[in-house]
Formats: C-alpha cells, structure tokens, sequence
C-alpha cells in the first residue's frame, strides 16, 4: 500500500500481513497491538509493539501450507528488525505472539497522494487516524458533484475521470463506520505526482 514508508511518517513501525489478515488488501492502514507469547527463552518482558499494515507478505505455495508462515490460514506478521527486536531476541526467527486491532495514532491530517495521467486518477490514501482502514472514497472537483471511486489496492483508489483546473474535495469513510469530508484540499492547478494534507484526522 505505501510506496515510501519513510517519507510518509510511518517510519520503521509497519508490518506485512499474510493472505488471512491481508484480507485483500482490506487491512491496509489498519494498526495493531503485537506481544510476544509462551516463549520465555526469546520473548522480551512481555513488551508490545504497535504497527501499522502497509503491505502484503505472499503466499509460497511451493511449500506445505504448514510449512509456510503467510500461506493460509496462518496469520502472520513480518517485522521490520528494529520493531521485531522490541518484542523478541533477533535469533529468535519466528515467535508465537498475540495481537489485537487498536486505534490509530497519527500525527496530523490524511495524506492524500495523487497520481494518474490525462485518463484515469488514483489517489494513495495515508496517515489515517483510529480505524486506519478506509473503505470507501468519493472525490469530485469544484465543477463537478461527488464521483464513486473504487479501491485498485491496499489503499489506492481510482476513478477514470481526471479533474483538471479544478480544486479537489475527497469524502472518506473508514472501517468503524466514520466520516469525515476534506474540501478543496488540492489546489485548481495540482499537479500529478504531489501530496496534499487533508489537515485534519479521524
């Protein structure tokens, strides 16, 4: 879902998910409590960690699904170093742990990345308070009324309209059932490839 976790706040504390709690790309923005369990020799005082899912760990279906932490129906969560060794000793490898959905923390307002060319508009949605899943977009510019846009993945969404010379207003509503409108958050003369700031959060 996010193409530069750096540059978009997210830092180190995102986690890939596997096909079960990816849910299709569903899950993306979602933020989760993670401790590590039952593994006194590895596990390190019961600490937690919280992450953000920005992305998706395959499946390897060249082996067992036993075998493979991300085929189904195994939940997993692949780590960054720095997150996994918060939880567990780094030659740990795989640890049992428990987690639970959690609201998110972010600073500041939703980003909302805008890509596309003279036929068709996607727009990368981040940096998303509480629930942090979106799940549904409407966009429209100052001529035009609300236009549906559907998820391409994770939390990239289209439409084949381009609105131009127009200021940008988005809708959003995410998992728990929120909304909140963003009006004129891009300017009559935006530009592909820029990143607005909705300048407020769920």
């Amino acid at each position: 879902m996010a193409s530069n976790q750096i540059s978009q706040g997210y830092g180190l504390e995102t986690t890939a998910l596997s096909t079960a709690l990816f849910n299709e790309g569903l899950t993306c923005g979602a933020c989760f409590e993670i401790v590590c369990v039952n593994d006194p020799q590895w596990c390190i005082n019961r600490s937690s960690i919280i992450v953000t899912a920005t992305n998706f760990f395959p499946q390897n279906y060249t082996e067992p699904n036993f075998d493979h932490w991300c085929n189904p129906p195994q939940k997993h969560f692949d780590l960054s170093m720095p997150m996994f060794t918060k939880l567990a000793y780094y030659r740990a490898g795989i640890i049992p742990v428990k987690y639970r959905r959690t609201p998110c923390k972010k600073q500041g307002g939703v980003k909302f990345e805008i890509k596309g060319n003279s036929y068709w508009t996607l727009v990368l949605i981040y940096n998303v308070g509480r629930a942090g899943d979106v799940t549904d977009v409407k966009m429209k510019g100052s001529n035009t009324g609300w236009i549906q846009m559907s998820r391409n993945w994770g939390q990239n969404w289209e439409m084949g309209t381009v609105l131009t010379v127009q200021s940008l207003s988005f809708q959003l509503a995410t998992s728990d059932g929120n909304f909140i409108e963003f009006n004129d958050i891009a300017p009559s003369n935006c530009q592909f490839d820029q990143t607005y700031d909705g300048w407020k959060n769920f």
